[in-house]
């Protein structure tokens, strides 16, 4: 068994301070994937933001406080790919995924439309260009495990506030159609809800109003994985007992999986 914990952390400073790592120590996961970083390689690279017991790989937006992944891993990867080949994921340092024998794990962060009809317009180029990476994945044979804030709230029980919604960046029609495409077409699976179809498990609130007391939420962070892994999906759980970031960690454990 494995474990894989998904996190956008809003700032790696921050979450730190809040307690993350310690957090992250605890739980004896196998990968960690988190977004938003939002830090340069000079400070990401030196203490307090390396885990013990972990190969920790970073890729930071070329602005500075913005953007950012990482992932951690327990085992050395035999390879660490740092670009998509996308000029929007690349500069923004959106993407990064590690390889190794038998699987492959990513930490994605997906563009936000929040801000206008500008970067709206960008978010949907990268859907475009992101659904042709997931059919390469698909036609590979190797499993993937792609993590990250993808940014989309999939069904009306991803969202509390649907109805209001429904104009929204996140939870626009084109954007859960493309949704549709990766989980019903492609054959990718959605692992939590593999294992959960309750309703108000969100895994971000705005902070606005008391949308975290209230639990008014949204679902938009993931784990995408390739369709052989379906059966192996044992447990999904969403930690928010703490509040590291505005996002909250995604966990989940894969039965009869090893790294390679």
């Amino acid at each position: 068994m494995i474990r894989v914990i998904t996190l956008n952390v809003n700032g790696i400073r921050s979450s730190l301070k809040k307690g993350l790592y310690e957090w992250l120590a605890a739980q004896d996961a196998d990968i960690i994937c988190l977004q938003e970083v939002r830090a340069c390689l000079d400070i990401v690279s030196k203490e307090p933001f390396q885990l013990p017991g972990y190969h920790c790989f970073f890729e930071p937006a070329q602005k500075k406080g913005y953007s950012g992944v990482a992932i951690f891993s327990k085992k050395k990867p035999l390879k660490v790919q740092h670009s998509l080949g996308f000029e929007l994921s690349d500069i923004e340092g959106r993407y990064i995924h590690l390889e190794f024998k038998n699987i492959n794990f990513a930490s994605v962060y997906f563009p936000s439309g929040t801000s206008g009809d500008e970067r709206q317009q960008c978010k949907y180029e990268f859907l475009d260009f992101y659904e042709k990476q997931l059919t390469k994945i698909k036609r590979s044979k190797k499993p993937w495990v792609i993590c990250g804030d993808w940014n989309i709230a999939h069904k009306k029980n991803d969202i509390k506030n649907w109805r209001g919604n429904q104009k929204s960046s996140g939870f626009l029609p084109e954007e859960r159609a493309w949704l549709d495409k990766i989980f019903d077409q492609k054959g990718f699976i959605d692992a939590f809800r593999a294992v959960n179809q309750e309703p108000d498990q969100y895994t971000w609130w705005s902070n606005r109003g008391q949308a975290w007391a209230n639990n008014t939420g949204w679902r938009i962070d993931y784990q995408v994985v390739s369709p052989e892994l379906v059966e192996s999906v044992h447990r999904a759980s969403i930690y928010r007992e703490q509040r590291f970031s505005d996002h909250a960690p995604l966990t989940i454990d894969y039965r009869g999986v090893v790294i390679e």
